[in-house]
């Protein structure tokens, strides 16, 4: 049985970057195996892209996979793109028929479509409440983070202080 993949979408890779902490994105899950499928990858611009480049080729906790479909993943895939991005479109069909997790916080475009289809997805905000329940940062990091995030003109999927976010997820 292979390892269950989180498949990341650029955005939250694109937080993680700017909240200087992509080096930490994948010791949140360490149990995972963290992707970024071809089309995502080739979504994201520079200088982001040279960040995850050197985690990919220096940390090696992060690894590209081709997006090569089968069939009914590239009949997903062209309903998905007409109404979604190239990357999330992919992670979706991807997920779908690899029963793997979804890193996007794109929610409203992939809501209802995981919830469809059972698939499991997380936000940049589950990622840090998962980071501070682990213990591997702090409500003042993340808070840190946040602020981070949105000064360089990034949107977040909620906009509620991490501490009360944290505080209102049930375990």
């Amino acid at each position: 049985m292979s390892k269950v993949k989180i498949v990341l979408d650029a955005d939250v890779i694109i937080h993680f970057a700017k909240g200087d902490c992509l080096s930490l994105l994948p010791k949140i899950f360490s149990e995972y195996e963290y992707v970024v499928l071809r089309p995502v990858y080739d979504e994201i611009r520079k200088p982001i892209k040279e960040q995850l480049d050197r985690q990919i080729h220096f940390l090696k906790n992060i690894t590209v996979v081709e997006f090569s479909p089968h069939p009914d993943m590239i009949k997903e895939y062209a309903l998905l793109v007409n109404r979604c991005g190239k990357g999330e479109s992919a992670c979706m069909a991807y997920c779908k028929f690899n029963k793997d997790v979804i890193g996007s916080s794109n929610v409203i475009d992939i809501t209802t479509y995981c919830e469809e289809n059972k698939i499991t997805y997380l936000t940049t905000y589950d990622f840090l409440y998962y980071a501070i329940f682990r213990k591997k940062m702090t409500i003042e990091e993340a808070r840190s983070f946040v602020t981070n995030v949105v000064s360089q003109d990034s949107k977040l999927p909620v906009h509620i202080d991490i501490g009360i976010y944290v505080s209102r997820v049930i375990v």
